[in-house]
């Protein structure tokens, strides 16, 4: 067995793990700063969906809609200052919700934009 030629090889393997560890340290840090925005935010548009479902339904009007949205927000992470929209259109109900997240970063701050529309189902208008 040659050990000489295996002499030079020492320590890349450290090396190797200590930036393979640095990476996945990064992506856990980054999935940990914004899966719990971007998880709120697929709550909130099942929540407008819902929202615009009953109101379609109930025979609410579609003011009842951004009530609803507005009592609802701080649970859902959404800002004050976010703009919801709603809207009767053909027999059916409409709410488009505005809003951006800072996330920040070491460095670097990233901008969630949030704009979703939902419309209330068909088989559910009030006619």
């Amino acid at each position: 067995m040659n050990t000489n030629a295996r002499t030079a090889e020492r320590g890349s393997a450290r090396l190797k793990f200590i930036l393979v560890m640095a990476v996945i340290g990064v992506l856990i840090y980054i999935g940990y700063m914004v899966l719990p925005v971007l998880y709120q935010a697929y709550l909130f548009k099942d929540l407008m969906q819902h929202d615009v479902d009953v109101a379609s339904s109930q025979g609410y009007p579609a003011t009842w809609v951004k009530d609803q949205l507005v009592k609802s927000a701080p649970e859902f992470g959404v800002p004050a200052e976010a703009v919801i929209s709603p809207l009767q259109r053909d027999n059916r109900i409409e709410v488009s919700v505005q809003y951006v997240i800072p996330i920040e970063f070491p460095g670097y701050t990233y901008q969630y934009n949030f704009d979703h529309t939902v419309k209330s189902t068909a088989f559910l208008t009030i006619k």
